[in-house]
């Protein structure tokens, strides 16, 4: 087994050290990155969120005005709160093969390692510029790759293609499934439980919509439509949370729980929620606001991106297996940014090192070939690049 070599390493233990958990500020580390590149000639563009405490960083190394390939990747982790791990999160430990931290596989080491390679691309001729587009938020819903996008789509030259470099065990992910959550609060009518007659239970309305939605569930999971190339081959309906009441002698005015469709990119997500609409608003609610009209459901949604669907001819496709060395091409369940970046005309293909199953867990951890792999992946694109421009198959 080739071994990583030792700049990829202390690449990524330099970014993994860095804690960036999506509720704190990425700016430490999106600065560390600008100086780095800065150190070597290159200039960064830092799109900032509304609070100016997070930023998304765009970087073109070779021609500035040439399309080039995009390596794509979020900064952001998520908490280790309440999480049993053996070592210390933010701090790198190898063991037995493998690199434990925060953020090793979801996704600082593919970040390190595209960083890592600066040098060698802007050591060629390059024909093909390499941008890098690292970005805040994705673990709450792709808030920094949406800001992005907005500067991006103005810039006089776009990228050609793009590869967001998410744990895929360095396969080509084609299409994933696309994700819209929402809150959902109930608006009941207090009173003392002795006398229920005279009130609107939000928990129990909540509960009935929520037995409604694990039914859809049931009736996706069996009836499909299907497709056997993800796990699972069907869409899913999921609720994950749920607030509501005070006290067990009060009927409870309020309950908010939160729930989440993550849909086949065939199947049309926008039916499935107007069919959670239509039960609360035509079944559920009369009897909410035959006590009081002020009771009622209310939708409001807190997240969403799409599906990646990238046709198997497209020329993105075809550089992902130059790449990796591999003709099999995937798809996953999980979701990415690629879709955004595929909806504004960039082919996008989903390629990183690491496994999504470690992915938010406890004792998170990457191995050590995952790492090399992607190096192998990086050696192969630094080739492409020094090349032709019109002889990449994109």
């Amino acid at each position: 087994m080739a071994k990583p070599s030792k700049t990829s390493l202390d690449m990524i233990r330099q970014l993994v050290e860095m804690p960036t958990v999506s509720r704190d500020s990425n700016l430490d580390l999106i600065y560390w990155i600008r100086d780095h590149l800065n150190g070597m000639g290159v200039a960064a563009t830092l799109v900032h969120d509304v609070t100016g405490k997070k930023a998304n960083l765009y970087a073109t190394l070779g021609p500035q005005d040439q399309p080039g390939i995009m390596l794509s990747g979020h900064t952001d982790v998520v908490p280790v709160d309440g999480q049993d791990w053996q070592t210390d999160p933010f701090r790198i430990v190898e063991k037995d093969g493998l690199l434990y931290g925060r953020g090793t596989s979801d996704m600082k080491s593919f970040v390190a390692i595209a960083l890592a390679y600066a040098p060698q691309f802007l050591a060629q001729p390059l024909q093909t510029p390499i941008h890098y587009a690292f970005t805040y938020d994705e673990e709450v819903g792709c808030l920094g790759a949406k800001r992005l996008i907005e500067v991006l789509k103005d810039m006089p030259v776009k990228p050609r293609a793009c590869i967001v470099g998410e744990p895929t065990e360095m396969q080509v992910i084609a299409q994933h499934k696309g994700k819209k959550s929402w809150r959902v609060d109930v608006r009941g009518f207090e009173c003392h439980s002795s006398l229920i007659h005279m009130g609107a239970n939000a928990v129990e309305a909540a509960a009935e919509l929520i037995a409604f939605i694990k039914s859809m569930a049931r009736r996706k999971r069996d009836g499909g439509p299907f497709d056997r190339e993800f796990a699972p081959p069907y869409t899913s309906l999921h609720t994950g949370t749920v607030q509501g009441g005070t006290a067990l002698n009060i009927v409870p005015k309020d309950c908010s729980f939160l729930w989440e469709i993550r849909y086949l990119p065939q199947d049309d997500v926008d039916a499935l929620y107007d069919e959670v609409v239509a039960y609360a608003k035509e079944k559920l609610e009369p009897e909410l606001k035959a006590i009081d009209p002020a009771c009622g459901f209310s939708f409001t949604q807190i997240s969403g991106f799409p599906g990646l669907a990238t046709p198997d001819s497209a020329g993105v496709i075809s550089l992902g297996k130059v790449l990796t060395g591999a003709n099999r091409i995937s798809k996953v369940s999980f979701g990415t940014e690629a879709g955004l970046f595929s909806e504004t005309g960039i082919p996008t293909i989903v390629c990183g090192p690491g496994s999504i199953e470690q992915a938010h867990k406890p004792n998170e951890f990457i191995a050590l070939e995952q790492i090399a792999l992607c190096e192998a992946f990086m050696d192969r694109l630094v080739e492409r690049v020094r090349g032709d421009a019109r002889a990449l198959p994109i």
